[in-house]
């Protein structure tokens, strides 16, 4: 009885073994998945410390409130390619309630003003979500989608946390916590 009870643990675990090997194995295949062009990589150019970026904002200043506004909460997963190209997917309610996307791409430039914690991004893509009588409050929307230019500024707190500041043209700022991983 104890040879069947050893045989069947050892058994049991030579099983589990290769299948958490294999579920590790399909993580890091997640983790290393690479949505972003070529084109955003440099080539040579070490890969980033950290493969993603989940943004996370609670709060928007318009420049010139309006009892229309909502409060604009978004949630981004930018992917980070060698040489600090981006691009990734942002979900977000827009100023009007209204759910809306910003699929993008971009460069993020470390060391600004030689502080190692400051750097600025910039970001280009398409915005969809301004709708109805709201199409017109962002510039160039067609068919409810409209291309946009996003500059942000923001500050390392440590390797894996940031907070930014994202400049929304003419109707104000995005303040966010970024969690790097």
């Amino acid at each position: 009885m104890k040879f069947a009870f050893t045989k069947l643990a050892v058994t049991f675990t030579c099983g589990l073994v290769p299948m958490a090997h294999a579920q590790v194995q399909a993580d890091n295949r997640l983790y290393d998945w690479q949505p972003c062009p070529e084109l955003l990589s440099q080539e040579g150019a070490p890969p980033p410390a950290s493969r993603w970026d989940l943004t996370l904002s609670p709060y928007t200043q318009h420049w010139k409130p309006s009892k229309e506004h909502k409060n604009v909460m978004l949630v981004a997963l930018d992917s980070r390619t060698p040489g600090n190209g981006f691009c990734g997917l942002a979900a977000f309610s827009n100023s009007f309630g209204q759910p809306s996307l910003y699929a993008f791409a971009g460069q993020r430039w470390d060391g600004l003003l030689n502080n190692p914690h400051l750097f600025t991004k910039v970001s280009v893509g398409l915005i969809y979500g301004y709708k109805g009588r709201y199409k017109n409050e962002i510039g160039l929307n067609a068919l409810g989608v409209a291309p946009v230019i996003i500059p942000s500024l923001g500050y390392e707190i440590t390797p894996k946390h940031s907070a930014q500041v994202f400049l929304l043209g003419t109707a104000g700022v995005l303040l966010s916590y970024v969690r790097s991983f």
